[in-house]
C-alpha cells in the first residue's frame, strides 16, 4: 500500500502541469459554451460592459473575459390587476380596473434602461388611463370601451418602446361608480325607458290612424270604381237602345217600355201567399202593346 501511494504521488508530481492544463481547458470549455433555453435570452457582459445578447440554442463566448450577467425570460407576462381613480369630462369620479400583458423583446434595453419594469408600466398605465378618461364623458366611457382600450394600448406602446417591451394586451376590466352616481344613472335609465314606451305607444296610435285612413281611402276608391263601371254599363245600354231605336224606329222603344212594365208586374206577382193584385188598365194595355210588338205579330 505504501508503494502504491508513493507511486501515485510521484505520478501526480511529475504530471502536475498536464493536470492543471486539463482543468483549465475543461473550465474554459465550460465557460465558453452556453446553452440558452427557447424561453430565455442571455445578456453577456465583458468587464461590466454589454457585449452581446445570446438567443436560444448553443452559443459560444470568450472564456474568462465574458460572463452571462442577466438571464431574461421572453415569455408573456401579466401585471397584477391595477385599480385607479379617474375623473371624466363631466366631473364624475370613476374607479377603473386595468390589466396589462407584455413581453420583453430587447433585453439589453430592459436591463440597462429601467430598474423595476412592472412598477414602471403600472405607473405609466395609471397616468394614461386618467388622461384618456378625462377627455370623455361618462356615457362615452361606458359605450366606447373598445375605443378607449385601443387608445390606452397605443399610448402605452409608444412609451414602453424605449424599454424594449412589447405590450400585447391592455384591458379595462371594470368601471365602478359610487352609490350616488349609480342611483342617478338608474333613475335616468328608468326615465329613458318610460319615454321610449310613450313614444312607442304614440307611434302605434299614429300608425293605427294611418292604416284606418288608408282603409277608408281604399274603400272610397273601390266604390268610385264600382260607380264608374255601373255608369259605363248604363251608358253602353243606353247607346245600345239608341242604336236600336235608330235602326227599328219608335216601335223598338215602345217594345222595351212595354217589356219593362210586364217584368215589373211579374215581380209583384211573386209575393208569398195569396194576394190580390190590382192591375190598372194601362198595364193591360201594356201587355197588349207588347204582344203586338213581338216579331211576326206586327202585320196581324
Amino acid at each position: 500500500m505504501d508503494d502504491v501511494a508513493t507511486n501515485l504521488t510521484d505520478f501526480l508530481l511529475q504530471n502536475v502541469a498536464l493536470i492543471v492544463l486539463a482543468v483549465v481547458i475543461f473550465l474554459a470549455v465550460s465557460s465558453a459554451v452556453r446553452i440558452v433555453p427557447q424561453s430565455e435570452k442571455f445578456v453577456v457582459e465583458r468587464f461590466g460592459r454589454l457585449r452581446s445578447v445570446l438567443g436560444p440554442g448553443i452559443n459560444f463566448i470568450f472564456p474568462f473575459l465574458d460572463r452571462v450577467a442577466h438571464k431574461i425570460s421572453v415569455l408573456e407576462r401579466q401585471l397584477p390587476t391595477n385599480s385607479q381613480d379617474a375623473i371624466t369630462a363631466d366631473n364624475v369620479l370613476v374607479q377603473v380596473e386595468t390589466s396589462v400583458f407584455y413581453r420583453i423583446i430587447e433585453p439589453e434595453k430592459t436591463v440597462y434602461r429601467i430598474r423595476d419594469i412592472d412598477a414602471a408600466i403600472a405607473t405609466t398605465v395609471t397616468g394614461i388611463v386618467r388622461s384618456e378618461i378625462g377627455t370623455m364623458e361618462l356615457d362615452q366611457v361606458q359605450s366606447n370601451r373598445a375605443s378607449l382600450i385601443t387608445r390606452i394600448r397605443e399610448s402605452l406602446a409608444n412609451v414602453v418602446d424605449d424599454w424594449g417591451i412589447e405590450v400585447t394586451r391592455a384591458e379595462i376590466l371594470d368601471v365602478n361608480l359610487d352609490q350616488a352616481t349609480r342611483a342617478a344613472m338608474l333613475q335616468q335609465l328608468n326615465a329613458e325607458r318610460a319615454r321610449r314606451a310613450q313614444v312607442t305607444e304614440a307611434e302605434g296610435k299614429r300608425r293605427a290612424v294611418e292604416l284606418a285612413a288608408d282603409g277608408d281611402l281604399y274603400a272610397a276608391e273601390q266604390q268610385a270604381k264600382a260607380k264608374r263601371v255601373l255608369a259605363e254599363a248604363e251608358a253602353f245600354a243606353t247607346s245600345a237602345i239608341a242604336a236600336a231605336i235608330q235602326q227599328n224606329g219608335l216601335e223598338a222603344a215602345q217594345y222595351q217600355v212595354a217589356m219593362k212594365q210586364v217584368e215589373a208586374l211579374a215581380e209583384v206577382g211573386k209575393g208569398a201567399g195569396k194576394q190580390t193584385v190590382v192591375v190598372p188598365a194601362a198595364a193591360l194595355d201594356a201587355f197588349t202593346d207588347a204582344f203586338k210588338l213581338l216579331p211576326g205579330r206586327r202585320s196581324s
